[in-house]
């Protein structure tokens, strides 16, 4: 099962155009290592998976953002919105733009 660090990691070896022994070579670690990591088989710590990649020539950078949350509701309602002319569909917009200012207040 790939995961996303073997994923990340086989796709930076290759853009560098290393093999598997190059890259562990660089990093000071077994070819045995890499292979297993890319083979989804173990999946490694940030530490590592930054070392591997530094090796290969990249930089692991991590940001967060919001969990998308889709409610069941939202969904039928984008039926109902696509049925709208477009008048209608800015008047929902001006109707939920007062909504959360009117929220703010709050």
């Amino acid at each position: 099962m790939e995961t996303k660090a073997a994923i990340l990691l086989s796709e930076a070896r290759e853009r560098a155009g290393l093999t598997q022994r190059e890259l562990a070579r660089r990093a000071s670690t077994a070819q045995s290592v890499v292979a297993r990591i890319e083979l989804g088989i173990t999946d490694p710590g940030t530490g590592t998976l930054s070392r591997l990649l530094a090796a290969a020539g990249f930089e692991l950078r991590a940001r967060l953002e919001p969990a998308l949350i889709v409610d069941t509701h939202m969904l039928n309602d984008v039926e109902r919105i696509l049925r709208l002319t477009p008048e209608e569909r800015l008047r929902e917009v001006a109707n939920l733009s007062r909504f959360r200012i009117a929220a703010r207040r709050v």
